[in-house]
């Protein structure tokens, strides 16, 4: 027998990327077998243990291996980066790898190991036994581009990224400003910088970066990676672009979903932290809509999140029911627009409630709660659509109306390439998979969203222009939207989800509104 172990750092995050890589070499390799290692921390990042017993009785092939528990030294609590606390916890449990790896191997042929970026350590062990040892870099090209050419940045000064007011000339990418870099790695005297640096000198001496994005997306940075411009003191491994690399929704053993998944629902609670950093007088409504199907439970999180941050507020939808007619596409998203749209008449309520109380400054959703934009219309309610994608996904969704009318046939059957103002050339089969076949009602639903993302008050997004500035300038000057103006956009990345110790993570339909 064959077999690939995943080796990801604690969390769900990392845990979902992981299994939904583990689905994909077997969709390509179905003879396989795919261990997944677990590590238990020594704090809290929430449980796991439905999330995998889901995943465990749909998919057998994938098995989870429980690592020992380890303690940290006390000193590893000393950075103000949890991120430290990860690569040390990783570090330590080197003996346990190599003895779950050569278990492992006793009964079968281990093909490879393929760890996220904070599992470097187990590079020795992997070298020990002979066993391929890959990088899963859950970021986009332009990401691991900057982390590749990090060691030479580092060996051209001796300040922090916090100190350098300046730009930044990392090959594929546009100038980035020094303080924008991520931020465990701003002050250069932080154990977690050094811990940076380390994995980003290793990720070029593994037998390949396996990366979550594909070619078309990010045509400058792969190229200037796959010809070696980012790592000057040495061969560059190779690359494999396999993304975009989605969770599925939970009723299939996958990761997010629409309307009351874990995924948006940490994503609204990210943007709520960042209100209250900029307006701390506000407070923060998040609506939780309970679907009638399931998407895994999300109490643990909110209680996490109400404990330590007292501005924000949970309020539950009541629960409906859908109509039998609703399961009948192949899309869960179909599922998501049905049930968020029922929901309406309890969206009105609620808002009324809270308007009794505080003035409500803004409703924000995200982009399966379209039908939202009514009952703010109703209430005189500002209505901001909260996109977590980039700018270039935003770029094709609005002009998704404009290639609508331009034909009629599904982009599953156009056998040519899609040209998007701001991005480069798509191929039509390249497109999200719910907007592929154009008789699907999952289809219909995308298309009214894009339809009505540029009536909104303002569209937030997740990604800063330097990152995406073509994308992002084509948006302002409303080439992507032919048939009348574009919402304003505000670019507010990146914004990612803390550690699960501090309250992070959460989504959903959030309200903000003044105290």
């Amino acid at each position: 027998m064959e077999s690939v172990v995943l080796y990801p750092s604690p969390g769900m995050g990392h845990l979902i990327s992981m299994v939904e890589l583990g689905k994909l070499i077997l969709k390509h390799h179905p003879s396989f077998s795919i261990t997944i290692f677990i590590v238990t921390p020594p704090y809290n990042t929430g449980s796991t243990a439905p999330y995998l017993a889901r995943v465990s009785s749909t998919i057998p092939s994938i098995t989870f291996h429980h690592l020992p528990t380890i303690s940290l030294p006390l000193d590893s609590f000393s950075s103000p980066n949890h991120e430290t606390l990860a690569f040390e916890l990783l570090r330590l449990n080197n003996p346990n790898i190599h003895q779950a790896l050569v278990s492992i191997s006793n009964n079968s042929s281990v093909r490879a190991l393929i760890v996220d970026c904070f599992c470097t350590a187990a590079l020795s062990v992997a070298a020990q036994l002979n066993i391929p040892f890959y990088y899963f870099f859950t970021s986009g090209a332009c990401c691991l581009a900057s982390f590749l050419y990090l060691p030479f940045i580092h060996q051209q000064t001796t300040k922090s990224f916090k100190d350098l007011n300046t730009h930044l000339h990392i090959p594929g990418l546009p100038p980035v400003p020094a303080s924008d870099m991520a931020k465990p790695i701003l002050d250069r005297e932080d154990k977690a910088y050094e811990l940076f640096v380390n994995m980003s000198i290793h990720l070029p001496r593994s037998a390949g970066i396996i990366v979550n994005t594909f070619e078309a997306l990010e045509p400058r940075a792969v190229k200037t990676i796959l010809d070696g411009l980012c790592v000057l003191d040495g061969p560059t491994s190779p690359i494999f672009c396999i993304g975009p690399l989605i969770a599925a929704d939970d009723r299939s053993g996958g990761g997010g979903g629409g309307g009351g998944g874990m995924g948006h629902l940490i994503s609204m609670v990210e943007l709520g932290k960042l209100i209250l950093k900029h307006h701390p007088s506000f407070s923060i409504t998040i609506f939780i809509v309970t679907p009638p199907y399931n998407t895994g439970s999300t109490a643990p999180y909110l209680a996490r999140v109400s404990s330590t941050i007292p501005s924000f507020t949970f309020h539950h939808l009541p629960t409906i029911s859908l109509p039998l007619d609703s399961f009948s596409s192949p899309n869960h998203e179909t599922l998501a627009f049905e049930l968020l749209r029922l929901n309406n008449p309890n969206v009105h309520q609620a808002l009324v409630s809270i308007s009794n109380n505080s003035s409500v400054r803004a409703l924000i959703v995200d982009s399966f709660c379209t039908t939202a934009l009514s009952v703010a219309a109703q209430l005189n309610i500002p209505c901001y659509y909260f996109f977590t994608s980039g700018a270039c996904c935003l770029a094709s969704y609005l002009y998704l109306p404009f290639i609508h009318q331009q034909t009629t046939k599904s982009f599953k059957d156009l056998n040519t390439h899609l040209h998007i103002p701001g991005l480069p050339p798509v191929p039509a089969s390249d497109m999200a998979k719910p907007i592929l076949d154009r008789e699907d009602k999952a289809y219909e639903f995308f298309l009214n969203m894009f339809i009505h993302l540029p009536r909104s008050a303002g569209i937030i997004v997740n990604t800063f222009e330097a990152l995406e500035p073509r994308a992002v300038k084509t948006i302002l000057d409303g080439l992507c939207v032919l048939d009348g103006p574009t919402s304003p956009i505000f670019c507010i990345g990146p914004l990612i989800a803390t550690d699960d110790r501090s309250g992070g993570g959460g989504g959903g339909g959030v309200l903000h509104q003044e105290q």
